[in-house]
């Protein structure tokens, strides 16, 4: 049987883009990593709109899609859906444990992503833009809440099982990167100890830390250090508008 040819993963190293590198090891799909450098506005080129009309990275071109053809894909939910029909793995063996990958895949890109996103926002780098840090106490308290309820809901959720959906899925795959910024956020993952069962669980399979360390190097100034190439790259990713 010829060896599937390679897709092409447009990448940057944040949470969202491991999902998809880790997926990808776990599935044992050869890939490449086409750098995007979000702190540069690579995100805004033609090219790179042509595949991700919502400018946000990951992407994925597949040469071989389902009718043989290249297919191009943005999201990464949709993507990870689209990797565990491809190969037929992680993604659920009947309809009952489809639903259920499904669910807490959408919980993931709806929930948990957005909200520790948002958190980061407000905790890490906003007060190096907002010359009055108390007008963004809000902000940083309803978010690190909300962040800390989703960690508690998979507390619950893992208390009786190994993995969110049961078995292994893509869901996994989905919510692990994002837990992994626990400290960043604040979180404790001692407050929460089937999540920290689970999470380091998942840690020592190969696959995740390929997956994780995957495009490490291509990662400058973190955008929280004082620097003039920090300063341009949030100038870059906030306070965005309609580019029309």
């Amino acid at each position: 049987m010829a060896q599937p040819k390679p897709v092409d993963v447009h990448f940057w190293p944040t949470p969202n883009g491991r999902k998809i590198t880790i997926a990808l090891e776990e599935m044992e799909l050869p890939y490449r990593i086409v750098s995007v450098n979000i702190g540069k506005g690579e995100q805004f080129s033609p090219e790179f709109l042509a595949i991700s009309p919502n400018n946000r990275m990951p992407a994925l071109v597949d040469p071989e899609g389902p009718d043989g053809e290249p297919i191009s894909l943005f999201e990464s939910g949709a993507i990870l859906q689209y990797l565990a029909r491809k190969t037929g793995k992680f993604g659920g063996a009947n309809p009952r444990e489809q639903a259920e990958v499904e669910s807490w895949t959408y919980w993931q890109t709806s929930n948990l992503g957005p909200v520790m996103g948002h958190h980061n926002h407000f905790r890490n780098y906003a007060p190096k833009i907002e010359a009055d840090p108390d007008k963004l106490k809000y902000g940083q308290d309803r978010f690190f809440n909300e962040t800390n309820r989703l960690f508690g809901v998979l507390e619950v959720r893992l208390r009786d099982r190994e993995f969110i959906a049961g078995g292994l899925s893509i869901a996994d795959f989905a919510s692990w990167p994002w837990i992994a910024a626990y400290k960043s956020q604040g979180q404790n993952l001692e407050d929460f100890p089937s999540l920290n069962r689970w999470f380091g669980q998942c840690r020592l399979r190969p696959g995740f830390e390929k997956g994780r360390k995957a495009g490490e190097d291509l990662r400058g100034t973190p955008l929280t250090e004082n620097s003039k190439e920090a300063d341009e790259a949030r100038k870059i990713l906030f306070g965005q508008k309609a580019r029309i």
